[in-house]
């Protein structure tokens, strides 16, 4: 079956910002007949409520909007069939979707995945690659099966990892990658011109979902792989020292040949540094408990006890 683009009926899930830039892209050119979201979540000291900034696209776009914590739950699947989707578009949606909602549509569900697949399939394939100290990644737009991020692959596109990108710059470039290559790969998937192509499982990684206390930096590491921690986990989860049963959070900081005894600290050009397994983890920006960032420097006009911490 062909579809042509005024004609294609599509349905988008997703929640984060990392979605927003495809939703904006398709409802450009394509009936996107309802938008399926997280709830709101309470968020802030004061706990209230905040949308996804997939909802609020929505509701600016005039689009139809289902939130659901379960897409499972029978009156979803119900919004689901009533419309009538032609192709189910997903990008960082946040629920495995079960076979009935693979099935819904004839062309299925097609991804937005921010890895070159099969390498880091799973839920933080962002950071994972800076982790890794890889050198490129991308975007695969794939369909959905019932693995997870195993589907065959419809398209891929590659960007460098630049030396100073963190978890958040990198979530924005692939964010607008992700939407262009969508809509560059959509037609031509509609079409028949593209056809899904498996991945080589015996070539796959997988990235985890992190949690807050992944971002605990262990001096035992080298100093090298530490400063990508910073860089990965920059804004989410943050990485952090505990120092005298106090956080001190981790912003910014870069590796520099040293003395490898773990947990000895120094002053290197007049910022904090630290001793690793292997090197010195010089700190450029640091968050104190209960006080706001600031650069190292700051912070040690402010810490004159560091040496003896």
């Amino acid at each position: 079956m062909l579809m042509k683009g005024n004609q294609t009926r599509i349905i988008f899930m997703g929640s984060p910002d990392f979605a927003v830039p495809a939703l904006r892209l398709l409802a450009g050119k394509y009936p996107v007949v309802g938008v399926v979201t997280q709830p709101d979540r309470p968020a802030g000291r004061g706990r209230t409520l905040v949308a996804p900034p997939v909802k609020v696209a929505a509701l600016e776009l005039g689009l139809p909007v289902l939130q659901t914590e379960k897409i499972r739950q029978t009156e979803a699947f119900q919004q689901l069939m009533s419309w009538k989707p032609d192709v189910i578009v997903v990008a960082a949606f946040g629920q495995i979707l079960r076979q009935d909602v693979l099935d819904l549509a004839p062309f299925g569900c097609v991804n937005i995945h921010a890895s070159l697949l099969p390498r880091w399939r799973g839920a933080a394939p962002i950071q994972a690659c800076i982790l890794a100290g890889d050198a490129e990644t991308g975007i695969s737009i794939m369909k959905l099966d019932a693995g997870v991020d195993t589907g065959p692959v419809l398209s891929q596109r590659s960007i460098a990892i630049d030396p100073e990108d963190t978890g958040g710059s990198l979530f924005d470039k692939l964010a607008i990658l992700g939407g262009e290559l969508l809509m560059d790969t959509l037609p031509d998937y509609l079409d028949g011109i593209i056809k899904p192509q498996p991945q080589d499982a015996e070539q796959s990684t997988y990235a985890p979902m992190l949690k807050k206390e992944d971002g605990l930096l262990n001096l035992s590491q080298p100093a090298e792989i530490l400063a990508r921690r910073v860089r990965a986990f920059n804004p989410w989860p943050g990485t952090y020292f505990l120092i005298k049963e106090s956080t001190l959070k981790v912003h910014a900081a870069h590796s520099q040949a040293g003395e490898s005894l773990p947990g000895k600290r120094s002053i290197i050009d007049g910022k904090p540094a630290i001793s690793t397994s292997d090197g010195m983890l010089v700190l450029d920006e640091v968050q104190p408990s209960g006080k706001r960032s600031m650069p190292g420097k700051a912070y040690l006009s402010g810490a004159r006890d560091w040496l003896d911490l």
